[in-house]
Order: C-alpha cells, then structure tokens, then sequence
C-alpha cells in the first residue's frame, strides 16, 4: 500500500480496475445523456410543461458518479487522473449549460436543439477514458513505432 493512498485497502482492490470503471461510467453517462434528451423532447412536445423542464434525475445521477470516479482515479494516478478529472469537469459544466440552453428554447417556443456541446464534450471524454482503459489493446504497435 502507497503511504499517500486515499482509502487504503480499497485502493490495493480498485487500482487495477478503476480505469474500466470510469470507462464503463463514462458509456453510462453517454447512454443517459441520450435518455435525458429524448425525455426533454417529450416534455416539450407535451402541453404541461410550465415553461420549464424537470431534470432526468438518472442522467443527474451518472454526472455524479462520473466525477467522483474521475476524482478517485486522480487519487490513484496523478497525471492519468488529472487530465481525466479536468474533461469530465468540462463535461459537467457543458451539460449544465445544455440544460439550460434547452430551458430558454422551451420558453421561446423553439424547437429543442441537440446538445452538440455536451456531445462533443462527452465524445472528447470517451476518446481519453478509452485510451486509459484500453491501451493494451494497441500497446505492442506503439511501442513498435515510439
């Protein structure tokens, strides 16, 4: 056990597999951002919604536990952990925009866009928690060519 590790013995049984797990949250969180849009469609297209739409608590609740994974993977693996933490920060902050941004087209009686920002953001995340996880994958090409 590192002297510096955050929840100790918890650590020497997630070390190796945390990168999988933040992989496997961050195809969750894509998955219950597409529920999430398909709901404030919904809601839009229905005639009770006051103005303003209800937040898919699912999809809340996968931004969380995608931040908190990406903070323990900062515990574990400084630089991997850092840069990770940093997207999915972004991330978090480009859905909250989304929402909102879906908010003043409800109110303007527009037609809900997508939310290419938090696409594009989540793609970015998937990309780097991809090459996290599975490096291994293509790891004797690299280091055949670097």
């Amino acid at each position: 056990m590192e002297p510096l590790s955050l929840l100790g013995p918890i650590d020497t049984l997630f070390a190796d597999i945390v990168e999988y797990v933040v992989f496997a949250l961050v195809l969750v969180n894509m998955g219950t951002r597409w529920w999430a849009y398909r709901d404030y469609r919904k809601q839009a297209r229905s005639d009770d919604h006051d103005e303003e739409l209800s937040r898919n608590w699912l999809h809340e609740v996968s931004n969380v536990a995608l931040v908190l994974g990406a903070f323990y993977l900062l515990s574990l693996h400084h630089h991997a952990g850092m840069v990770l933490s940093i997207l999915v920060i972004g991330l978090f902050i480009t859905d909250f925009f989304e929402f909102e941004a879906r908010e003043v087209e409800l109110r303007n009686d527009e037609r809900l866009s997508s939310p290419k920002g938090a696409l594009t953001a989540s793609f970015v995340v998937f990309l780097y928690a991809g090459y996290l996880s599975l490096f291994f994958l293509i790891k004797p090409y690299w280091s055949s060519i670097i």
